[in-house]
């Protein structure tokens, strides 16, 4: 990639998705087996429920965030640090029983290096988060709660993934 000019915006890179997902993603598994798309309902209904998880424990209020933000609370500190221990538990506990995906292959974890570019990546979501009140989860659970003053919002996400993705190999990492 060094060959490509840093004054050519938006030029095609080489082929090279697998390699620059090893590197970013924390897990690279893909699938092998191919289900018809009408499988991808169940993935659905899961965000359903957790759409709902999110609307009853009141995650996807502004003003939770905000007393979060403002150390007035601990309510999203408890949320948060409970989806943490889960995390880690449900981690350990696939390691230890060598739990199998839902299609029989097995779940490989791989090391990440850590960059700068994490912590400008987190103050800048920190930021974002702060000053919109969302974080990407709960945006959609707030669009169904008809909030939709939060598409503005899910845009500006969408336009920064996309403008991420065109300046990635220009970027520290």
């Amino acid at each position: 990639m060094a060959d490509i000019p840093v004054n050519a915006p938006f030029q095609t890179l080489p082929e090279t998705d697998f390699e620059v997902r090893s590197l970013d993603a924390m897990c690279v598994n893909e699938s092998q087996v191919q289900l018809p798309w009408y499988h991808n309902f169940k993935y659905a209904a899961v965000g359903v429920i957790f759409g709902i998880a999110f609307v009853k424990t009141e995650i996807i209020s502004w003003f939770r965030i905000q007393e979060m933000f403002r150390l007035q609370s601990f309510h999203m500190y408890g949320v948060i640090g409970t989806g943490v221990a889960i995390g880690l538990l449900s981690v350990w506990l696939i390691k230890k029983f060598k739990v199998k995906t839902i299609n029989g292959e097995s779940i490989q974890f791989h090391s990440k290096q850590f960059s700068r570019g994490q912590i400008i990546g987190g103050l800048m979501f920190g930021f974002g988060w702060a000053m919109t009140g969302a974080c990407p989860g709960p945006l959609f659970a707030q669009v169904g709660m008809g909030v939709f003053t939060v598409l503005i919002v899910i845009a500006s996400a969408l336009a920064g993934t996309w403008v991420y993705g065109a300046v990635r190999a220009r970027l520290p990492h």
